[in-house]
């Protein structure tokens, strides 16, 4: 296993490097997307490499591209990762890349909730909406939803936060048409998936899912889909007895920061974080193993 903080390929031009992937052309069409070892938490990028990370985050993603490709297309293209770089570069790319189309991005995160948790809890609190979408009274911190909600968010750039936008913000960034149709596909992605992680004991608090159009438009995933940085995972047996604490995703890596000190005073969740300790990075690695071993064996 290959630990991987950033790539550096010659082969292919660089066309960006996110909070986790860096993306490179391949041709007009074609994307070659690196899952690296990167982390980020509240939207900061870590200076540590979890090892193994990457690998687990494509090959999770490329099992639920699979699952859901029914209820909507994917980007990726059916080819080897390996067959657009040099011999000396496949270390980089084998077991963390997919080679995808090239597609034009749509300009939202499009979250969708099934729990009651993080940002959305918050926001619950102080006026009982979640991104404007009203809630019944007197839900608790991981309640169920009566009914999976559309809550979109802006896209941020690495070390920005992504922040929370209504619908109606949403129809005027992308049109009322697409963002109908964004929010009726997410919630259906949502739902195959939450129905067959539950067959594994496992809850799907609330995920994430970036779309793309096709030269002719057709709406497609892209990016990731349903991976530990992307979405709450939660213990089902736990859930039903009102303990939803046991995830497999990044909170652990969350509620260590916020009890990390910089300078004598908390973490601000700005640039620097806190130096990852190696006790916290074995922690989230093992917990992204055993959930990706838990839905995709």
């Amino acid at each position: 296993m290959t630990t991987l903080l950033e790539s550096k390929l010659r082969s292919l031009p660089l066309m960006h490097r996110g909070k986790v992937r860096d993306n490179y052309e391949v041709g007009e069409d074609r994307i070659l997307m690196i899952a690296t070892d990167r982390i980020s938490a509240f939207d900061v990028v870590m200076s540590e490499p979890i090892p193994g990370k990457g690998e687990i985050l494509t090959q999770m993603a490329l099992f639920w591209f699979r699952q859901l490709a029914a209820v909507c297309p994917n980007h990726l293209t059916g080819d080897d990762p390996v067959s657009v770089v040099r011999p000396d570069e496949v270390d980089q790319v084998r077991g963390r890349s997919m080679l995808v189309k090239r597609l034009q991005p749509i300009p939202i995160e499009a979250v969708v909730r099934g729990y009651l948790a993080g940002s959305g809890w918050k926001e619950y609190q102080a006026s009982g909406t979640v991104c404007g979408v009203q809630l019944p009274p007197g839900l608790q911190l991981g309640s169920r939803l009566p009914a999976p909600i559309f809550t979109p968010a802006t896209k941020a750039d690495a070390g920005e936060h992504d922040e929370n936008i209504d619908f109606a913000t949403t129809e005027r960034l992308i049109g009322a048409p697409r963002a109908a149709q964004v929010r009726d596909v997410s919630i259906r992605l949502y739902e195959a998936a939450a129905a067959y992680a539950l067959t594994r004991g496992i809850v799907i608090a609330d995920t994430k899912f970036e779309f793309g159009l096709t030269p002719d438009g057709q709406l497609t995933l892209m990016d990731e889909a349903l991976t530990p940085d992307s979405s709450r995972f939660w213990e089902a047996s736990g859930v039903a007895a009102g303990n939803f604490k046991s995830s497999y995703d990044k909170q652990a890596i969350r509620d260590w920061l916020e009890s990390q000190q910089v300078d004598g005073a908390p973490w601000n969740k700005r640039y620097p974080p806190p130096p990852l300790s190696p006790a916290i990075c074995s922690t989230v690695i093992s917990q992204y193993r055993e959930i990706f071993a838990r839905l995709a064996s």
